[in-house]
Protein backbone atom coordinates (compact mmCIF):
# COMPACT_ATOMS: atom_id res chain seq x y z
CA UNK A 1 0.00 0.00 0.00
CA UNK A 2 0.94 3.71 -0.60
CA UNK A 3 1.04 5.73 2.74
CA UNK A 4 0.15 9.13 3.00
CA UNK A 5 2.96 11.68 1.85
CA UNK A 6 2.89 13.91 5.42
CA UNK A 7 2.63 10.59 7.17
CA UNK A 8 5.59 8.97 5.38
CA UNK A 9 7.53 13.07 5.52
CA UNK A 10 6.98 12.94 9.54
CA UNK A 11 8.26 9.30 10.26
CA UNK A 12 11.12 9.73 8.28
CA UNK A 13 11.98 12.84 10.14
CA UNK A 14 12.06 11.56 13.45
CA UNK A 15 14.62 9.12 12.57
CA UNK A 16 16.91 10.81 10.18
CA UNK A 17 18.33 14.46 9.70
CA UNK A 18 17.40 15.43 6.26
CA UNK A 19 17.35 19.16 6.39
CA UNK A 20 19.29 21.08 3.83
CA UNK A 21 22.75 20.59 4.74
CA UNK A 22 25.82 22.99 3.21
CA UNK A 23 29.08 20.73 4.65
CA UNK A 24 27.50 18.14 3.47
CA UNK A 25 26.56 18.90 0.33
CA UNK A 26 29.97 20.09 0.02
CA UNK A 27 31.38 16.69 1.82
CA UNK A 28 29.73 15.11 -1.04
CA UNK A 29 30.61 17.29 -3.58
CA UNK A 30 32.38 13.77 -5.52
CA UNK A 31 28.57 12.66 -6.30
CA UNK A 32 27.66 16.42 -7.12
CA UNK A 33 30.40 16.44 -9.65
CA UNK A 34 27.83 13.66 -11.38
CA UNK A 35 24.94 15.44 -11.59
CA UNK A 36 25.99 19.45 -11.56
CA UNK A 37 25.79 21.06 -14.71
CA UNK A 38 21.70 19.83 -14.69
CA UNK A 39 21.29 20.18 -10.63
CA UNK A 40 21.76 23.50 -8.77
CA UNK A 41 24.02 23.67 -5.54
CA UNK A 42 21.02 24.49 -3.72
CA UNK A 43 19.23 21.27 -4.86
CA UNK A 44 21.73 19.14 -4.09
CA UNK A 45 22.09 20.58 -0.44
CA UNK A 46 18.63 19.33 -0.45
CA UNK A 47 19.16 16.00 -2.08
CA UNK A 48 22.54 14.98 -0.23
CA UNK A 49 20.99 14.24 3.44
CA UNK A 50 18.61 11.94 1.44
CA UNK A 51 21.41 10.22 -0.55
CA UNK A 52 23.72 9.81 2.34
CA UNK A 53 20.99 7.86 4.57
CA UNK A 54 20.20 6.01 1.47
CA UNK A 55 23.22 4.75 0.93
CA UNK A 56 23.94 3.97 4.83
CA UNK A 57 20.64 1.66 5.05
CA UNK A 58 21.47 0.39 1.79
CA UNK A 59 24.48 -1.63 3.49
CA UNK A 60 22.28 -2.34 6.11
CA UNK A 61 19.69 -4.12 4.54
CA UNK A 62 22.36 -5.85 1.89
CA UNK A 63 19.96 -4.09 -0.38
CA UNK A 64 20.91 -2.64 -4.10
CA UNK A 65 19.26 -0.24 -6.10
CA UNK A 66 18.62 -0.59 -9.84
CA UNK A 67 17.77 2.95 -11.82
CA UNK A 68 16.43 2.87 -14.75
CA UNK A 69 17.66 5.56 -17.30
CA UNK A 70 14.62 7.96 -16.58
CA UNK A 71 15.03 8.25 -13.33
CA UNK A 72 16.08 11.88 -12.07
CA UNK A 73 20.00 12.54 -11.64
CA UNK A 74 19.82 12.73 -8.24
CA UNK A 75 18.44 8.97 -8.21
CA UNK A 76 20.24 7.73 -11.18
CA UNK A 77 23.88 9.44 -9.89
CA UNK A 78 23.23 9.94 -6.21
CA UNK A 79 22.15 6.36 -5.07
CA UNK A 80 21.82 3.73 -8.03
CA UNK A 81 24.37 0.72 -8.18
CA UNK A 82 22.99 0.27 -11.47
CA UNK A 83 21.91 2.01 -14.02
CA UNK A 84 20.77 1.01 -17.67
CA UNK A 85 17.48 0.49 -19.80
CA UNK A 86 15.01 -2.16 -18.77
CA UNK A 87 17.01 -4.92 -20.44
CA UNK A 88 20.14 -4.16 -18.41
CA UNK A 89 18.25 -3.54 -15.14
CA UNK A 90 16.94 -6.87 -16.17
CA UNK A 91 19.83 -9.09 -16.54
CA UNK A 92 21.30 -7.26 -13.19
CA UNK A 93 18.17 -8.39 -11.22
CA UNK A 94 19.11 -11.81 -12.15
CA UNK A 95 23.05 -11.59 -10.81
CA UNK A 96 22.90 -9.51 -7.93
CA UNK A 97 23.57 -11.20 -4.98
CA UNK A 98 22.19 -8.51 -2.53
CA UNK A 99 18.74 -9.53 -0.26
CA UNK A 100 17.16 -6.88 -1.35
CA UNK A 101 16.44 -5.17 -4.27
CA UNK A 102 14.79 -1.57 -4.86
CA UNK A 103 13.52 -0.56 -8.38
CA UNK A 104 14.03 3.08 -9.16
CA UNK A 105 11.54 2.64 -12.00
CA UNK A 106 7.94 1.57 -12.87
CA UNK A 107 6.05 -1.11 -11.67
CA UNK A 108 6.80 -3.67 -14.50
CA UNK A 109 10.43 -3.44 -13.84
CA UNK A 110 9.62 -4.37 -10.19
CA UNK A 111 7.66 -7.51 -11.40
CA UNK A 112 10.13 -8.58 -13.33
CA UNK A 113 13.00 -8.45 -10.93
CA UNK A 114 10.84 -10.66 -8.64
CA UNK A 115 10.11 -12.76 -11.44
CA UNK A 116 14.33 -13.32 -12.00
CA UNK A 117 14.67 -13.11 -7.89
CA UNK A 118 12.19 -15.18 -6.49
CA UNK A 119 13.96 -15.75 -3.09
CA UNK A 120 14.86 -11.72 -2.98
CA UNK A 121 12.81 -9.26 -1.19
CA UNK A 122 11.66 -6.29 -3.64
CA UNK A 123 11.04 -3.23 -3.38
CA UNK A 124 9.00 -0.71 -5.12
CA UNK A 125 8.91 3.20 -3.84
CA UNK A 126 5.68 4.34 -5.24
CA UNK A 127 2.77 1.50 -6.21
CA UNK A 128 1.04 3.56 -8.47
CA UNK A 129 4.59 3.88 -10.48
CA UNK A 130 2.69 2.32 -13.80
CA UNK A 131 3.28 2.63 -17.01
CA UNK A 132 0.86 3.07 -19.89
CA UNK A 133 2.10 0.17 -22.13
CA UNK A 134 1.74 -2.25 -19.52
CA UNK A 135 -1.84 -1.26 -18.76
CA UNK A 136 -2.85 -1.56 -22.40
CA UNK A 137 -2.37 -5.13 -22.48
CA UNK A 138 -3.86 -7.92 -20.96
CA UNK A 139 -3.33 -12.09 -21.26
CA UNK A 140 -6.55 -11.96 -22.56
CA UNK A 141 -5.29 -9.81 -25.54
CA UNK A 142 -2.21 -12.31 -25.75
CA UNK A 143 -4.74 -14.62 -26.65
CA UNK A 144 -7.07 -12.80 -29.20
CA UNK A 145 -3.98 -12.34 -31.00
CA UNK A 146 -2.95 -16.03 -31.26
CA UNK A 147 -6.37 -16.84 -31.91
CA UNK A 148 -6.07 -14.51 -35.39
CA UNK A 149 -2.14 -15.55 -35.62
CA UNK A 150 -2.28 -19.23 -35.33
CA UNK A 151 1.11 -20.88 -34.81
CA UNK A 152 2.90 -16.94 -34.68
CA UNK A 153 4.93 -16.85 -31.99
CA UNK A 154 4.11 -13.77 -29.30
CA UNK A 155 7.17 -11.31 -28.51
CA UNK A 156 6.15 -8.94 -25.89
CA UNK A 157 7.72 -5.96 -24.47
CA UNK A 158 9.32 -6.12 -20.99
CA UNK A 159 6.97 -3.27 -20.34
CA UNK A 160 3.92 -5.39 -19.42
CA UNK A 161 2.27 -7.60 -16.69
CA UNK A 162 3.87 -10.63 -15.02
CA UNK A 163 0.45 -12.23 -16.46
CA UNK A 164 1.04 -10.81 -19.77
CA UNK A 165 4.65 -12.02 -19.83
CA UNK A 166 3.71 -15.44 -18.83
CA UNK A 167 1.08 -15.21 -22.20
CA UNK A 168 4.00 -14.57 -24.51
CA UNK A 169 6.85 -17.19 -26.12
CA UNK A 170 9.94 -14.79 -25.53
CA UNK A 171 9.82 -11.05 -24.47
CA UNK A 172 11.88 -8.44 -26.24
CA UNK A 173 13.42 -4.52 -25.44
CA UNK A 174 13.62 -1.77 -27.45
CA UNK A 175 17.58 -2.48 -27.70
CA UNK A 176 17.18 -6.29 -29.06
CA UNK A 177 13.71 -6.17 -30.51
CA UNK A 178 14.82 -6.11 -33.84
CA UNK A 179 17.21 -9.42 -33.41
CA UNK A 180 14.83 -11.09 -31.44
CA UNK A 181 11.50 -10.92 -33.80
CA UNK A 182 14.44 -12.01 -36.70
CA UNK A 183 15.41 -14.83 -34.60
CA UNK A 184 11.83 -16.48 -34.73
CA UNK A 185 11.53 -19.35 -36.84
CA UNK A 186 8.12 -18.60 -37.98
CA UNK A 187 7.65 -15.71 -41.02
CA UNK A 188 4.32 -13.63 -39.23
CA UNK A 189 5.50 -12.82 -35.26
CA UNK A 190 3.27 -11.18 -33.11
CA UNK A 191 4.31 -8.19 -31.45
CA UNK A 192 2.83 -6.93 -28.04
CA UNK A 193 1.85 -4.24 -27.11
CA UNK A 194 3.51 -1.09 -28.39
CA UNK A 195 2.25 -0.31 -31.97
CA UNK A 196 4.96 2.20 -33.12
CA UNK A 197 7.87 0.07 -31.51
CA UNK A 198 6.49 -3.18 -33.59
CA UNK A 199 6.39 -0.77 -36.78
CA UNK A 200 9.38 0.71 -36.66
CA UNK A 201 10.89 -3.19 -36.23
CA UNK A 202 8.48 -4.10 -39.04
CA UNK A 203 10.96 -1.20 -40.99
CA UNK A 204 13.74 -3.03 -40.56
CA UNK A 205 12.34 -6.69 -40.68
CA UNK A 206 12.09 -9.33 -43.64
CA UNK A 207 9.16 -10.66 -41.00
CA UNK A 208 5.39 -10.03 -41.41
CA UNK A 209 4.87 -8.35 -38.18
CA UNK A 210 1.45 -8.08 -36.18
CA UNK A 211 0.85 -5.94 -33.32
CA UNK A 212 -1.82 -4.77 -30.61
CA UNK A 213 -2.39 -1.02 -30.31
CA UNK A 214 -0.60 0.42 -27.52
CA UNK A 215 1.44 3.23 -27.41
CA UNK A 216 3.64 4.99 -24.49
CA UNK A 217 2.10 8.33 -23.58
CA UNK A 218 5.46 10.08 -23.39
CA UNK A 219 6.98 8.98 -27.07
CA UNK A 220 3.23 9.19 -28.76
CA UNK A 221 3.17 12.83 -28.20
CA UNK A 222 5.96 13.80 -30.70
CA UNK A 223 5.23 14.53 -34.25
CA UNK A 224 7.41 14.96 -37.31
CA UNK A 225 6.53 18.62 -37.75
CA UNK A 226 8.00 19.24 -33.97
CA UNK A 227 11.15 17.39 -35.29
CA UNK A 228 11.45 19.98 -38.07
CA UNK A 229 10.59 22.66 -35.72
CA UNK A 230 13.08 21.69 -33.47
CA UNK A 231 15.59 21.59 -36.41
CA UNK A 232 14.68 25.25 -37.76
CA UNK A 233 14.82 26.72 -34.13
CA UNK A 234 18.31 24.94 -33.27
CA UNK A 235 20.39 24.58 -36.63
CA UNK A 236 22.72 21.93 -36.21
CA UNK A 237 21.37 19.46 -34.23
CA UNK A 238 21.27 16.17 -33.91
CA UNK A 239 17.64 14.72 -33.43
CA UNK A 240 17.84 11.34 -31.53
CA UNK A 241 14.88 9.56 -31.14
CA UNK A 242 13.68 6.30 -29.08
CA UNK A 243 11.57 3.88 -31.11
CA UNK A 244 8.99 4.14 -28.98
CA UNK A 245 7.87 6.72 -31.08
CA UNK A 246 5.68 6.51 -34.38
CA UNK A 247 7.82 5.62 -37.03
CA UNK A 248 7.15 8.83 -38.93
CA UNK A 249 8.70 10.45 -36.25
CA UNK A 250 11.58 8.19 -36.11
CA UNK A 251 11.97 8.92 -39.97
CA UNK A 252 12.18 12.53 -39.22
CA UNK A 253 15.42 11.54 -36.66
CA UNK A 254 18.93 11.35 -37.35
CA UNK A 255 19.19 8.03 -35.68
CA UNK A 256 16.97 5.87 -33.38
CA UNK A 257 18.01 3.61 -30.52
CA UNK A 258 17.24 2.54 -27.06
CA UNK A 259 18.24 4.31 -24.14
CA UNK A 260 21.35 1.80 -23.86
CA UNK A 261 21.54 2.62 -28.16
CA UNK A 262 21.28 6.72 -27.73
CA UNK A 263 23.72 6.90 -24.86
CA UNK A 264 26.44 4.87 -26.72
CA UNK A 265 25.51 7.07 -30.05
CA UNK A 266 25.64 10.36 -28.84
CA UNK A 267 29.07 9.07 -26.39
CA UNK A 268 30.70 7.97 -29.62
CA UNK A 269 29.85 10.73 -32.15
CA UNK A 270 29.70 13.99 -29.81
CA UNK A 271 27.28 16.40 -31.76
CA UNK A 272 27.88 19.61 -30.51
CA UNK A 273 24.11 19.69 -29.83
CA UNK A 274 21.48 16.91 -29.08
CA UNK A 275 18.04 16.81 -28.40
CA UNK A 276 16.78 13.22 -27.11
CA UNK A 277 13.62 12.75 -28.36
CA UNK A 278 12.46 10.60 -25.49
CA UNK A 279 11.92 10.92 -21.97
CA UNK A 280 13.32 14.39 -20.43
CA UNK A 281 15.98 12.45 -17.45
CA UNK A 282 17.44 10.85 -20.49
CA UNK A 283 19.41 14.20 -21.60
CA UNK A 284 19.75 15.07 -17.59
CA UNK A 285 21.60 11.94 -16.93
CA UNK A 286 24.39 11.97 -19.14
CA UNK A 287 24.80 15.49 -19.40
CA UNK A 288 27.88 15.86 -17.23
CA UNK A 289 29.85 12.96 -18.92
CA UNK A 290 29.68 14.50 -22.01
CA UNK A 291 30.59 18.25 -21.32
CA UNK A 292 31.56 19.04 -25.55
CA UNK A 293 27.80 18.22 -26.27
CA UNK A 294 24.63 21.06 -25.96
CA UNK A 295 21.29 18.94 -24.81
CA UNK A 296 18.50 21.39 -26.35
CA UNK A 297 14.52 20.46 -24.90
CA UNK A 298 12.22 20.35 -25.59
CA UNK A 299 11.30 16.73 -23.99
CA UNK A 300 8.51 14.91 -22.66
CA UNK A 301 8.58 13.33 -18.73
CA UNK A 302 6.67 10.25 -17.86
CA UNK A 303 4.70 11.53 -15.04
CA UNK A 304 4.89 7.63 -13.91
CA UNK A 305 8.95 7.65 -13.34
CA UNK A 306 8.21 11.04 -11.61
CA UNK A 307 6.79 9.50 -8.79
CA UNK A 308 10.12 7.44 -7.62
CA UNK A 309 11.52 10.38 -5.57
CA UNK A 310 14.58 10.17 -2.97
CA UNK A 311 11.86 10.20 -0.15
CA UNK A 312 10.24 7.15 -1.46
CA UNK A 313 13.30 5.09 -1.27
CA UNK A 314 14.34 6.09 1.60
CA UNK A 315 11.32 5.18 2.94
CA UNK A 316 10.66 1.38 1.61
CA UNK A 317 14.16 1.21 2.55
CA UNK A 318 12.73 2.05 6.11
CA UNK A 319 9.88 0.40 6.25
CA UNK A 320 10.35 -2.11 4.21
CA UNK A 321 6.56 -1.81 2.88
CA UNK A 322 5.68 -2.08 -1.07
CA UNK A 323 7.12 -5.33 -0.91
CA UNK A 324 6.63 -6.69 -4.82
CA UNK A 325 4.97 -10.60 -4.87
CA UNK A 326 4.12 -12.05 -8.17
CA UNK A 327 2.22 -15.43 -8.19
CA UNK A 328 4.45 -18.66 -8.19
CA UNK A 329 2.30 -20.00 -11.40
CA UNK A 330 2.13 -16.86 -13.12
CA UNK A 331 6.16 -15.79 -12.39
CA UNK A 332 7.32 -19.70 -13.44
CA UNK A 333 5.61 -18.53 -17.14
CA UNK A 334 7.25 -15.73 -17.42
CA UNK A 335 10.30 -16.32 -15.94
CA UNK A 336 10.82 -18.26 -19.59
CA UNK A 337 9.75 -15.71 -21.42
CA UNK A 338 11.96 -13.30 -19.83
CA UNK A 339 14.86 -15.90 -19.41
CA UNK A 340 14.61 -17.13 -23.23
CA UNK A 341 14.73 -13.08 -23.78
CA UNK A 342 18.45 -12.85 -21.91
CA UNK A 343 18.88 -16.40 -23.20
CA UNK A 344 18.88 -15.02 -26.73
CA UNK A 345 20.29 -11.59 -26.41
CA UNK A 346 23.77 -13.15 -24.64
CA UNK A 347 23.60 -15.72 -28.08
CA UNK A 348 23.45 -12.45 -30.06
CA UNK A 349 25.61 -10.37 -28.67
CA UNK A 350 23.51 -7.78 -27.43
Amino acid sequence: MNIHASTITQTLAEHYDLSPNLALAEEMKDTYARMARVVSPADWAMHAPYVKAINELKAKRNAVILGHNYMTPDIYHGVSDFVGDSLQLAIKAAEVEADVIVQAGVHFMAETSKILSPDKIVLMPDMQAGCSLAESITAEGIEEMRAKYPGAPVVSYVNTTAEVKAASDICCTSSNALKIVNAMEQDTVIMTPDQYLAQNVANESHKNIVYWPGSCIVHEQFTPQDLRDYRAYNPGVRLIAHPECPPDVVAEADFSGSTSGILKYVTDEKPEKALLITECSMASNISDQLPEVEFVGPCNMCPYMRKITLENILWVLHSMENQVEVDAAIAAKARLSVQRMIDLSKKLGL
